[in-house]
């Protein structure tokens, strides 16, 4: 049973499960790979001079993957369920259980409608700073939360705030996540 599930393998969603599975906690990613990066071209993301989407989301999805994550790139989602203590996530082939949830589909908001989620009067997906929906551990990002901002770092932004929040909760304490390196003079690990 994945700790988070998360639906949608774009830049929010990727995000997320880049810091969620490199501290420990179980992570799938649903990813139908229809993504509108792979229609876009960077050259505004930090520490990025040029690159395609294409190639930014092959790239993520491999350092994700490097970190732990399940991404299942074919595996489209179905329905999610808000069950007693948790989730259920329905796909074309299986159900998981999960204790988190996190939405990145983008402009597709059916999801979040399905659980009964909170909106906002422009339509989007109403979430708190951390990114949680009025449903508890059900997390919204990216475009289902930002009318016509859709920008990948925004989105990437997105996901890594509701993955912190996700790490909070589950240690009890608010959550860092600085990586330093240990040859670093004077930053080595004690």
């Amino acid at each position: 049973m994945p700790d988070v599930a998360i639906v949608g393998g774009g830049p929010a969603g990727l995000s997320a499960a880049l810091f969620t599975a490199k501290n420990g906690l179980e992570t799938v990613v649903f990813d139908t790979d229809e993504t509108w990066m792979h229609k876009a071209h960077l050259f505004n993301y930090p520490g990025i001079r040029s690159i395609s989407g294409s190639e930014f989301m092959k790239l993520t999805r491999g350092q994700v993957s490097d970190r732990g994550a399940d991404v299942r790139e074919t595996e489209e989602v179905t329905d999610v369920e808000a069950t007693g203590d948790g989730f259920r996530v329905d796909t074309e082939d299986d159900s998981y259980e999960a204790d988190y949830v996190v939405l990145a589909t983008g402009a597709d908001r059916s999801i979040a409608e399905g659980l009964e989620c909170a909106f906002e009067d422009d339509g989007t997906v109403d979430v708190d700073l951390e990114m949680e929906t009025s449903v508890e551990n059900l997390y919204a990002t990216g475009a289902m939360v930002r009318p016509e901002e859709w920008q990948a770092v925004i989105a990437a932004g997105d996901g890594a705030a509701a993955a912190l929040h996700i790490l909070s909760k589950e240690k009890g304490e608010h959550f860092h996540d600085f990586d330093v390196p240990d040859d670093v003079p004077g930053l080595e690990s004690e």
